[in-house]
């Protein structure tokens, strides 16, 4: 029993580096988001978004235009939990430090 369990707590790490290495490269996401701050300010726009994008200190809004779920963080670096937004919706973002993620 103990060798059998000693065996299989040893294929553990190879099997997770196995799927890690396995699994395709995440894609761009295709389109537009769009991002509102304030009335004076003109609205930004980021083509095909990719990786973790920090949002502008002053952000009110934000408008997924892509074919990918767009994930918003409370900080600059996407490591807080997040809210989704779909293709074609919107969120109001907190004004501060955030970020997205498509």
């Amino acid at each position: 029993m103990r060798r059998s369990l000693s065996t299989a707590l040893l294929m553990v790490p190879s099997m997770l580096l196995t799927a890690v290495v396995a699994a395709p490269p995440a894609a761009a996401a295709t389109g537009r988001v769009f991002v509102f701050s304030v009335e004076v300010q003109e609205v930004r726009e980021y083509k095909n978004p990719d990786g973790c994008v920090k949002l502008p200190i002053a952000a009110h809004v934000l408008i997924n235009d892509t074919d990918e779920t767009v994930r918003i963080y409370a900080d600059p670096f996407c490591m807080t939990p997040s809210l989704t937004v779909r293709p074609g919706y919107g969120s109001h973002v907190a004004p501060g430090t955030g970020s997205f993620s498509a």
